[in-house]
């Protein structure tokens, strides 16, 4: 709910009446997760752990609280310890976590397997099998994120596109925008119907569907912050999908499909879902076309950037950087005389960040780093004086990738073995911008520095990125909801008449 600070005051006092109490302890580091306060939380996963080396995910979770703030102590060590017992068959990892923690397909699988069994096991399903014949067919989208947040500004206007003779909407909001924000007001508009269902235990969301007779329940969040898978474990509605939030498979018998295309998930990999895969043409990204970039683009010096020379752009966050990839981006710094590499981060990111620049022989001024600037039109402007924005591996970017590309940024990616890794190129190859995917880090660098050596190449892919922006079906929203609808409907088609579940490919339209 939401309520850390009260939940901080609890802990305290359970842990004044008995210090050693470790699910007290796990909770306290829980909620200051929550809060940010990845230092602190740290410091009591530490203690933990100490007690008890084996206790739960505590291992993950300090692994994860350190990496938000790029302390890569005892990094590789202790990944591999986790990748060794989820393959032992161990839930020592969330799946969300464990995402750049490995890049295994099959042991994504095994994690979010063990995870989704432990943490929301299937209970007796309140859809029993009837067939409704609504008018038109009602989709319920399910989401922590109906809030200034990438996936509300990525697929707000698939929402408000939809076709509604033929389709009834219910918008599930399963965490409260204390802010209302716009976006947030955005969304609520959006929907035919919404409920805020933030204060509702999870057997109430699912009684809610229910009783509303939705044919197709669509979860947005999956395993990431602010998820309640618990909800489709109780088996609400004949469809269950999981869908955009989460870029991993769920691992839950109960979710039935997962939207993804054939370069994020490429034939053949369809083994290492639990859920049938539905593959849309382009790429399975949405995109919001009527998001704006701000007019006026700002100069290099009120960015805190130099006048000249190459600067790589890297704003993916903090947790999915690692030593690995940052030897890569510091090969290219030496490589590439009076280039820069551009961050985000505060505080002791920054710190961190310097140490390890200075260590692989960096000056550590040569990293920039960005503040958070106030409306989503500014930070898109301010992609603009950048030369090439690098991502990661083998967690990268998303809602990243699309925002430098929509700004006209071309982006260089990596890919890897599981479904993280392929989305940035799912947006090139839609695009038409093949040559910005490599497959290995070897060639990444080498094709990093190859561009950043040719000014007229990135001035050429440039042009290319301005042309495929304003003619390409990836960036079309209303083709994207078209092709979603058309998913729908076969969905709802097939459990009409009886049809066993099974993946598919969407038609171009």
């Amino acid at each position: 709910m939401g309520r850390y600070e009260e939940a901080l005051g609890h802990c305290e006092r359970a842990l004044a009446i008995r210090p050693d109490f470790l699910e007290a302890l796990n909770i306290q580091a829980t909620t200051l997760r929550g809060l940010k306060r990845y230092e602190e939380a740290a410091a009591v996963y530490e203690k933990i752990l100490a007690a008890a080396p084996h206790f739960g995910q505590a291992l993950s979770h300090l692994l994860v609280s350190r990496a938000h703030l790029c302390n890569w102590a005892e990094r590789e060590e202790q990944a591999s310890r986790i990748i060794a017992r989820v393959a032992a068959g161990e839930s020592a990892s969330a799946p969300h976590a464990f995402l750049w923690i490995c890049d295994s397909a099959p042991l994504q699988l095994q994690c979010a397997r063990l995870y989704s069994q432990e943490e929301f096991p299937a209970a007796p399903p309140l859809w029993k099998g009837e067939r409704y014949r609504h008018e038109r067919l009602r989709i319920a989208y399910l989401s922590a994120d109906f809030a200034d947040h990438p996936v509300a500004h990525l697929i707000a206007g698939v929402l408000e596109g939809h076709d509604r003779d033929r389709f009834e909407t219910f918008g599930i909001s399963l965490v409260q925008d204390p802010a209302s924000s716009p976006m947030h007001q955005r969304l609520k508009a959006a929907f035919d119907h919404f409920h805020d269902a933030s204060g509702a235990i999870d057997l109430e969301v699912a009684s809610l569907l229910r009783n509303l007779e939705i044919d197709i329940a669509v979860d947005l969040t999956g395993h990431t912050r602010g998820g309640r898978l618990g909800i489709l474990a109780l088996r609400p509605a004949p469809i269950q999908v999981n869908f955009l939030g989460f870029t991993g498979t769920s691992g839950a018998s109960y979710v039935d499909y997962l939207i993804g295309d054939g370069i994020a998930i490429p034939q053949g990999e369809d083994r290492h879902f639990s859920e049938h895969i539905i593959r849309l043409p382009h790429s399975f990204l949405p995109n919001d076309d009527r998001q704006r970039v701000a007019a006026q683009t700002p100069e290099r010096r009120d960015l805190g950037l130099p006048h000249a020379g190459i600067v790589y752009c890297a704003f993916n966050n903090t947790y999915k950087l690692n030593p690995r990839m940052f030897d890569v981006w510091m090969r290219l710094l030496r490589e590439t005389p009076g280039s820069v590499l551009w961050l985000r981060g505060e505080g002791a990111v920054r710190a961190n960040l310097a140490r390890e620049a200075a260590a692989r022989g960096v000056e550590p001024e040569r990293l920039i780093f960005a503040p958070r600037v106030a409306s989503m039109d500014a930070h898109l402007a301010r992609y603009r004086p950048a030369d090439l924005f690098l991502d990661t591996l083998p967690y990268g970017a998303h809602a990243t990738a699309r925002d430098a590309l929509w700004a006209g940024l071309p982006v260089l990616t990596c890919t890897g073995g599981a479904f993280a890794t392929r989305v940035a190129a799912s947006l090139l190859h839609g695009l038409e911008l093949p040559e910005l995917v490599t497959t290995n880090l070897e060639e990444y660098a080498e094709r990093a520095l190859a561009l950043a050596h040719s000014p007229a190449r990135l001035a050429e892919l440039r042009d290319k990125l301005a042309h495929q922006r304003a003619t390409s079906p990836v960036f079309a929203t209303d083709r994207y909801r078209r092709h979603l609808e058309s998913a729908y409907l076969v969905l709802c088609e097939r459990e009409r008449r009886g049809e066993p579940k099974g993946g598919f490919a969407v038609p171009e339209i």
